[in-house]
């Protein structure tokens, strides 16, 4: 990890160019909160859905109605929601000191076991855009449901440059 207030070195915005990665609208919440609280150092993002314009990509069970390659699609669009908050919210990537945490949590039937590859769609795009001087320890678990009936919710803390 970055050590305190030390920008990464190569920019995350301009690995997202060289990846092609085009970052959907910011998300808008479905109640009474805000995506993004700035507290010292710190922004904590709001729990991120797989939505796209408000809309859910992926409804349903990971290990019931939905693969885990699903949950893993679903992981990744709301990751790339996070991101696209992070930026409407800094302005730039480059704000960005480091990932504090990344915590996965995962709507699952009983018996699923593949957590860990589904909490990857999350962790290897933050590792493609990031780099990983910024992978950050996590937390994955498995849930009863989700807001809206969705698969996954992604949720960040990241320390910010000074």
């Amino acid at each position: 990890m970055v050590s305190a207030g030390e920008a990464p070195a190569a920019g995350a915005e301009q690995r997202l160019k060289d990846l092609g990665i085009a970052l959907p609208p910011p998300p808008t919440p479905f109640g009474a909160y805000v995506e993004a609280v700035k507290i010292g150092k710190l922004l904590f993002l709001s729990g991120m859905l797989p939505v796209v314009d408000r809309k859910p990509q992926y409804v349903g069970r990971v290990g019931g109605e939905l693969s885990a390659e699903d949950g893993r699609k679903a992981a990744e669009i709301a990751t790339l929601s996070a991101l696209a908050a992070i930026k409407e919210y800094l302005g730039s990537f480059d704000k960005v000191a480091g990932i504090a945490k990344l915590g996965v949590y995962i709507a699952t039937e009983g018996d699923f076991r593949d957590h860990p590859k589904v909490a990857d769609g999350a962790s290897e795009l933050l590792l493609k855009v990031f780099g990983t001087e910024m992978l950050s320890g996590r937390i994955v678990l498995g849930v009863v449901s989700l807001p809206l009936g969705m698969p996954v919710e992604v949720e960040l803390v990241l320390e910010l440059a000074e």
